[in-house]
């Protein structure tokens, strides 16, 4: 696989020509909606062919580069090669494929009301599909959702779907005070727990996720505490417990989100502890990246030493924000696919820049004679995070959602790591 942006005056056949591939494989690799419209810094993923046409000037070398593979293993894929400072204009060589990184877990978190033609075209990617989400009563009852059909798509596709529940009150938006009421009545407790369970089993889900999200502080205790009890009760049952938990530099990060997290705990308790890894950038704060790596890594350099490693699954976004300049505090920024965000720039004519320290790509543009900038993620910055998971022996990766298309991921992940799969 190599990842290919775009200058001014390339086309999809000239990419296509210059490294051997045919214009389908790139249209299909990228999920190209308008291939005739290429942006200006946008990234392409070129798959590898299994055979390469040498062109005038080439060596073994310079082809092993462009492929983003070793010359060695390039030499041991053609022994015919004898001489390989000495190749000839047409001759056809052999290109290896790229070994996987490894196998690991991807959660996906998908809201019921996801396109199923959508959804199929994801699960294959798949080893969990966490169903967003049951939210809990004050009473311990669960307000329900629609997720039948994406419980059955799921496990047709030999993925385990997860229940997730939240403290998401009927009013909307993560409530303290109904965690609060949740986690400090053992009552209450008891009738959650036992909805839950028959849920699970009605439902014939393969585990749970527990989202409880600003949480205070002075609940950290009765938060830990009632994890322990739902292990207790779910897991000699057979089911997987998940948690998810708050992007966290250290055990003593202040602030509402954060305190109530107790990592250790969480790694001790949980099968799995996905890590919000997202919201640098988000709705009401100023335009930055959503997920920039260099945040990114300082949360897991921390995770490593309190979560088994294993266990955590990094958290990726598929979303961007088209921000409107300059930021007013109270404004809203406007969510957008990561495929709308190439489409926009195509459409106003912007050029796609890329941060290095973040990873992540952005651009501006005028609309009404107001500056926007729009922050989004696409090949590279998939790659960079994806990287992460083999530099700190990570488990996997959990996305935030799979309800927007993103082909351009899955080709990415696919020739990157093999996907666990547990049914």
């Amino acid at each position: 696989m190599v990842i290919y942006v775009v200058k001014q005056g390339d086309s999809i056949y000239s990419v296509a020509r210059s490294y051997g591939v045919s214009t389908a494989a790139i249209i299909d690799a990228n999920g190209l909606t308008n291939p005739g419209r290429l942006v200006i810094g946008q990234a392409l993923v070129i798959p590898n062919p299994a055979a390469y046409t040498v062109k005038s000037g080439e060596s073994l070398f310079a082809i092993s580069r462009k492929f983003g593979i070793t010359q060695a293993a390039l030499q041991r894929a053609n022994p015919q090669i004898t001489d390989p400072s000495r190749l000839t204009v047409g001759q056809v060589i052999n290109i290896p494929p790229q070994p996987k990184l490894g196998t690991i877990y991807v959660n996906g978190y998908a809201f019921p009301n996801i396109d199923m033609t959508l959804l199929q075209s994801v699960l294959p990617h798949l080893t969990y599909l966490s169903i967003f989400s049951y939210q809990v009563r004050p009473d311990g009852s669960l307000i329900t959702i629609n997720d039948t059909a994406l419980i059955q798509a799921a496990r047709a596709a030999n993925v385990a779907p997860m229940m997730v529940i939240t403290n998401i009150a009927e009013s909307g938006g993560f409530s303290s005070e109904l965690a609060n009421t949740i986690l400090n009545n053992q009552a209450v407790q008891n009738t959650l727990l036992d909805n839950v369970i028959a849920t699970l089993q009605s439902k014939n889900y393969f585990g749970l996720d527990i989202d409880f999200e600003y949480v205070f502080p002075r609940d950290r205790q009765a938060y830990n505490a009632f994890l322990r009890k739902v292990a207790a009760r779910i897991k000699p049952m057979g089911y997987t417990l998940t948690t998810a938990v708050a992007p966290k530099t250290s055990a003593s990060q202040p602030g509402l989100l954060y305190e109530a997290h107790d990592y250790p705990v969480h790694g001790e308790v949980a099968d799995h502890v996905i890590i919000m890894t997202y919201e640098w950038g988000y709705t009401f704060g100023p335009a930055q990246a959503v997920a920039p790596l260099n945040q990114v890594r300082r949360v897991i350099e921390y995770a490593v030493t309190a979560i088994p490693r294993q266990k955590i699954l990094m958290g990726i976004p598929n979303y961007g924000y088209d921000w409107t300049l300059p930021f007013v505090r109270g404004s809203a920024a406007r969510t957008l696919s990561n495929v709308q965000a190439v489409e926009q720039a195509a459409r106003v004519g912007a050029n796609i820049e890329f941060d290095t320290t973040a990873q992540s790509p952005h651009y501006f543009y005028y609309s009404a004679g107001r500056r926007h900038e729009v922050w989004f993620e696409d090949a590279r910055s998939i790659r960079a995070k994806l990287l992460l998971v083999t530099q700190y022996n990570l488990g996997g990766i959990s996305y935030w959602t799979i309800n927007r298309a993103f082909p351009q991921n899955w080709t990415v992940l696919d020739f990157m790591y093999n996907v666990r799969k547990l049914i």
